[in-house]
C-alpha cells in the first residue's frame, strides 16, 4: 500500500534486489494490454463488442478476461451454450481487432469442488463463491476444460493463466490447505493439458501477489519447474520493485521464464476516498501520469514480457478504470493509448530542489512511481549519506538531511532504483 507521507525504507530489504537490466525489447516489445470483463457475469453480447473495440482504441494488444470455470460447466463436464457464446464472441471481436486474449481460468463449480461438505450444501451451479472458491477433488477435471477452451480457440488466445491468485490471504480465489502443492497439482495437469491442444499458446503459472517469494518458493518445492512459459504476477504496491524482488527469487532458483504483469494499476478515487480496495487513492491526472510512466520503464526490461493494466472501466466500487463507469474517458485513457502505441516513449524524470531549513537541508522533489527511491549526499569525492524512501501518493518527496552534514559544499543526488544513477537528479549547494 503507498503511503501518504515520504518514509524511509530499510536499506537491507532494499539491498538484496538486483537492479534491471536496462537493455530494450526486441522489436516486437512488451505485450500491453487491459484487463476487460470476463464471462459468467450475465452480461450480453454487446458489452464483449464494446470492450474489444475500445481495447482496441488504446492501441491494447493484449485483453485479459475472467473465464470462469463455474459458468462454463454449471452443473457437470458439459459446456453451458449460453456462457459459451459469450467466449466465443469475446474472443472473436478481439481476433478481429488484432488483439489477443489471455483467459484466466478459475472458479470451481460445484460438482467438482473438493470444498468441506457445509459449504458444498449452500453452492448454486454458475456462482463464483464458497465452495467455488476451493480446487477441484480431481484436477484432470480443470485440465479438460483448458484442452477444451485451446482446442476451441487456439492462437486467438495468447495465453492461459492458471487460476487467480493462490496466494491471495483472503482466500477469494483458492481456499483451503496446502495451497502450494493443491496449486502445483493443478498446473502439472493444466500444462501437459494446453501443450497437447496446441502448443503455441502460452501456459502461465503463478498469478501472485506476494512478491517476497515465499509461495513462489514453495511451489517450486512442490514441482512446479517445466510445467508453465511464464509467471504470471498480479503487483499495486511499488510495481517495479515487486518485479525486481520476485526475478531474484526466480534466478535463485534457476528459472528464467519471463514474467507477465497481468494485474496493475493506481485508483483515481481521489479526493472523495482516500483507500480503495487496500490502494491508496490518487488523482485522475497522477494515475495517467503512473501508467504512462510505468508501462515506458517495463518497456526496456527484457523479462517483463507483458503488462495488463487493472482495468478497462470503473465499476461502482472501484476507480481503476481508463473509462468512468458511465464510459467517459479519463485522462488515464490517452495516457495508456501513448504508452502501449509508443512503449519506447519518454517517461517522468527525478526532479530536485535543496532548500535551507535552520541548520539543514531539506531535498524536495518528484519522481517516477514504482520503485524505491535513493539520495545520496557527497563532499568532494565522499559519499557522507545515504537514504532509501518512498514517496508520498501524489510522487513527491521531501527529505531532511542530518545536520551534521552542514548547508554547503555538498553535492546531492535523486534516483529511482529501476533506472539506477544514470538517471539521477544532481544539485549542489
Amino acid at each position: 500500500m503507498h503511503r501518504a507521507h515520504c518514509r524511509l525504507a530499510a536499506l537491507l530489504a532494499v539491498a538484496a534486489l538486483a537492479t534491471p537490466v536496462a537493455s530494450a525489447h526486441a522489436a516486437t516489445g512488451l505485450l500491453g494490454g487491459v484487463n476487460i470483463p470476463g464471462i459468467g457475469r450475465g452480461a450480453g453480447l454487446a458489452e464483449a463488442d464494446r470492450s474489444i473495440e475500445q481495447a482496441a482504441k488504446l492501441h491494447a494488444r493484449v485483453v485479459r478476461a475472467d473465464f470462469s470455470w463455474a459458468a462454463l460447466q454449471p452443473t457437470g463436464p458439459t459446456f453451458d451454450p449460453s456462457t459459451l457464446a459469450y467466449a466465443d464472441r469475446l474472443v472473436e471481436d478481439a481476433s478481429r481487432a488484432g488483439i489477443k486474449v489471455v483467459a484466466t481460468v478459475e472458479g470451481t463449480p460445484c460438482w467438482a469442488s473438493s470444498a468441506p461438505a457445509r459449504l458444498k450444501k449452500g453452492c448454486s451451479p454458475g456462482r463464483s463463491e464458497g465452495a467455488s472458491s476451493w480446487p477441484p477433488r480431481d484436477p484432470a477435471n480443470y485440465a479438460a476444460v483448458l484442452s477444451a477452451l485451446v482446442a476451441r480457440y487456439g492462437t486467438k488466445l495468447a495465453a492461459i493463466e492458471v487460476w487467480n491468485e493462490p496466494d491471495q490471504a483472503n482466500e477469494d480465489y483458492f481456499a483451503g490447505p496446502e495451497k502450494a502443492p493443491n496449486y502445483a497439482r493443478l498446473l502439472r495437469a493444466a500444462y501437459p493439458a494446453v501443450k497437447a491442444a496446441n502448443p503455441a499458446v502460452a501456459v502461465l503459472g503463478g498469478s501472485l501477489v506476494g512478491s517476497n517469494g515465499a509461495f513462489l518458493r514453495a511451489l517450486y518445492a512442490a514441482g512446479i519447474k517445466g510445467y508453465y512459459d511464464g509467471l504470471s504476477v498480479h503487483f499495486y504496491h511499488l510495481t517495479l520493485a515487486s518485479l525486481r524482488s520476485i526475478r531474484e527469487v526466480q534466478l535463485a532458483n534457476s528459472d528464467s521464464t519471463p514474467l507477465w504483469l497481468d494485474e496493475f494499476g493506481w485508483t483515481s478515487c481521489w479526493p472523495h476516498r482516500k483507500i480503495e480496495q487496500e490502494q491508496a487513492c490518487v488523482t485522475r491526472p497522477t494515475q495517467a501520469l503512473n501508467l504512462r510512466n510505468t508501462i515506458r520503464e517495463m518497456a526496456r526490461t527484457p523479462y517483463v514480457a507483458a503488462a495488463m493494466v487493472y482495468k478497462l472501466q470503473d465499476s461502482p466500487a472501484e476507480d481503476f478504470g481508463a473509462l468512468t463507469a458511465s464510459g467517459g474517458r479519463k485522462p488515464a485513457f490517452a495516457a495508456l493509448s501513448e504508452a502501449f502505441d509508443r512503449p519506447f516513449g519518454p517517461f517522468s524524470a527525478v526532479t530536485l530542489k535543496l532548500s535551507r531549513r535552520g541548520g539543514h537541508l531539506v531535498a524536495n522533489g518528484t519522481g517516477p512511481v514504482g520503485d524505491f527511491m535513493a539520495l545520496e549526499a557527497f563532499q568532494g569525492s565522499q559519499l557522507r549519506y545515504r537514504a532509501l524512501f518512498t514517496q508520498d501518493r501524489f510522487n513527491r518527496f521531501s527529505i531532511p538531511l542530518p545536520a551534521v552534514l552542514g548547508t554547503h559544499g555538498l553535492r546531492v543526488r535523486v534516483f529511482q532504483y529501476w533506472t539506477g544513477p544514470s538517471r539521477a537528479a544532481t544539485r549542489r549547494i
